[in-house]
């Protein structure tokens, strides 16, 4: 595909009518990129030989040009028939296209894009084939998209800092089908904030349902793979976490997280009153001192209490880790 000596770029945009013909299958660009990539090649050998073609610089040598190998390279504009160059030797290691290569675009990344909106194979064998112009077979499709689970895999694992001042312990739950049936799930999430004060995603894990034991499955694996101490764990109100925790890093302090207490006592409210409660736990969680902070939950208590006992003791019941 090599660009002809007298290859006339105005003429061959003139004969261009569409933008299919431009860089549709066989356009303008694909021939281009082509024949340039033939040419980058030959300059390659004429580099490695130290010599350029018919030159009498090569007789004598002890290498010389040896034909050339016809090659299929998959780019974003379709696919490109190529010539590279051989050297009787077998040396030639070319740059611009290598040994082995097949595409010359970000093929992968886009595959894995499709994978990750939920495209099936079929579903993205298809659209390669509309958009590019020729197929790429499933079972190379699932290898590339096994790089995800590779990549996930090798993260999970990866070394921890010893030491996090913050961990925040949270799950989030939802409904997915398996098995044929819609059933709930718990993806647990650890994030931690390290020594300069970054975030850092410690792991995710995906269990039945939220519960202290697989916790301290996580706190093990969180041990495992280096962590020595956590200053601060920031948890919600699940029973048995704490121990759960302190079980692998006894030396912890737990701070419960304030939104979820708000969250599960809003839901003992009525509407008609929701705005004067929150406005009062505002002044005990955003007091400036502990003592301001205790005045203003026993106030909450005696205002509170008689009407909404459910909204009102938890906070009571876990002021010490508040």
């Amino acid at each position: 595909m090599s660009i002809p000596q007298n290859f006339d770029l105005q003429a061959e945009l003139a004969k261009c009518k569409t933008a299919n013909d431009l860089t549709g299958k066989n356009g303008l660009i694909q021939r281009l990129i082509g024949g340039m990539l033939e040419q980058m090649l030959q300059k390659e050998m004429d580099e490695h030989l130290g010599y350029e073609k018919h030159s009498p610089e090569g007789h004598h040598s002890g290498n010389s040009r040896n034909g050339r190998t016809k090659k299929s390279l998959k780019s974003n504009y379709g696919e490109i028939e190529v010539e590279v160059p051989r050297d009787r030797n077998s040396e030639f290691e070319p740059i611009a296209v290598k040994k082995r290569q097949r595409s010359i675009s970000d093929f992968d990344d886009k595959i894995i894009s499709m994978y990750a909106k939920g495209m099936t194979t079929r579903d993205i064998q298809a659209h390669i084939q509309e958009l590019y112009g020729f197929e790429m077979s499933p079972a190379l499709i699932s290898n590339i998209t096994d790089k995800v689970i590779e990549v996930a895999t090798d993260w999970q694992a990866r070394q921890l800092q010893s030491v996090y001042p913050i961990v925040f312990f949270d799950a989030i739950h939802y409904k997915v089908k398996e098995g044929g049936k819609v059933v709930s799930k718990a993806a647990y999430t650890c994030l931690g904030i390290d020594n300069n004060g970054k975030k850092d995603v410690l792991g995710l894990w995906v269990g039945e349902s939220e519960g202290a034991k697989f916790w301290l499955k996580v706190c093990t694996e969180l041990s495992n793979r280096g962590v020595k101490d956590i200053l601060i764990a920031c948890i919600d109100g699940l029973k048995g976490l704490p121990d759960a925790i302190r079980s692998v890093f006894p030396d912890v302090k737990i701070q419960l997280c304030v939104v979820h207490m708000i969250r599960n006592s809003i839901r003992f409210i009525p509407t008609k009153h929701s705005k004067e409660f929150v406005a009062d736990l505002k002044t005990i969680y955003g007091a400036t001192t502990k003592e301001l902070a205790d005045l203003n939950l026993e106030r909450l208590r005696e205002k509170w209490d008689d009407r909404y006992p459910l909204a009102v003791k938890p906070w009571i019941a876990n002021w010490e880790n508040l």
